[in-house]
This record gives C-alpha cells, sequence and structure tokens, in this order.
C-alpha cells in the first residue's frame, strides 16, 4: 500500500484559509448591526478600544488592532467627522497624534452594547457552537496566532 504524501497547495491543508473565511463572515455577520450605527467593523473596533481607554495614542491603538497608520489614519478621519473622537498633537511631542473619545462617542457606546449580544445569538442560532471554555480556548490560541505574526 502506497502511503500518501502530504500536499501542502490543497486547500484543505490550509489553515489560514478557514481563519481567513471565518474572519470574512463574521465581519459580514457584524455588517446589519453596525450599519445601523453608521459603522463599519474596522470604526467599532476602533470605538471599542476608545470606550475603554478614553485617550490613546495612534501608535499605541494601532498596536492594540494590528493596523498600521495608513489604515488607521482614514478610521480616525471619518470617526472624528462623525463627532465621535477628537484628535489632536501631544503638547510635550507634537509628533504624537492622541485620539480622544467624545461625549457624542461615549454615547454610542449604549447602543453598541447590544451587538455583542446580537451576534452571539446570531452565531448560536442553531445552538451553542462553543462553550464558554471552549470560546476562551479559541481566543487564546488565536491571540498566540496573532503575536507570532506581529
Amino acid at each position: 500500500m502506497q502511503e500518501e504524501s502530504f500536499d501542502p497547495l490543497l486547500l484543505g491543508n490550509q489553515l489560514c484559509f478557514p481563519l481567513y473565511a471565518a474572519a470574512r463572515k463574521i465581519v459580514a455577520a457584524y455588517h446589519p448591526f453596525l450599519k445601523n450605527l453608521g459603522l463599519t467593523y474596522a470604526h467599532y473596533v476602533t470605538m471599542m478600544v476608545l470606550w475603554e481607554e478614553r485617550i490613546i495614542t495612534m501608535h499605541e491603538l494601532g498596536k492594540r488592532l494590528y493596523l498600521d497608520s495608513g489604515t488607521l489614519t482614514p478610521v480616525l478621519k471619518k470617526l472624528e467627522s462623525m463627532g465621535y473622537i477628537k484628535r489632536r498633537r501631544k503638547e510635550d511631542d507634537e509628533r504624537v497624534v492622541v485620539a480622544e473619545i467624545t461625549k457624542e462617542g461615549e454615547a454610542l457606546r449604549e447602543e453598541a452594547a447590544k451587538i455583542p449580544y446580537a451576534m452571539g445569538c446570531l452565531i448560536n442560532r442553531n445552538g451553542d457552537l462553543f462553550t464558554p471554555k471552549e470560546a476562551a480556548a479559541l481566543k487564546k490560541q488565536l491571540y498566540h496566532l496573532l503575536h507570532a505574526l506581529a
């Protein structure tokens, strides 16, 4: 009997593909909930960090979101034009840009707080996909992967 060899170019042998496809599906599933708030997924995760930190440097925000400044700048510009954040340069170092949440941005948090529950219901509509322990383990593994690639 001949042993089958591993083909690294078969789509079914890739770890990256189901991660990519799942990420696209999750972002698409968020779309209707975020559309009601006028946000994209990139706006939403940026606001999540700002709701947590209130004031953060662009550099630190980029690290938290795994985004470079070229990707983050248009997101911040849009959120600023919507009145949710203010950007300014630090007085002691004008090279450093700081983002700060506004009262309007803080008020948006209340509406956005409904989204995680709605997504949980959507994902688990056919029964629990993951136990809380499994979900925590998956999140931990994904962060290990992110840190390895950072």
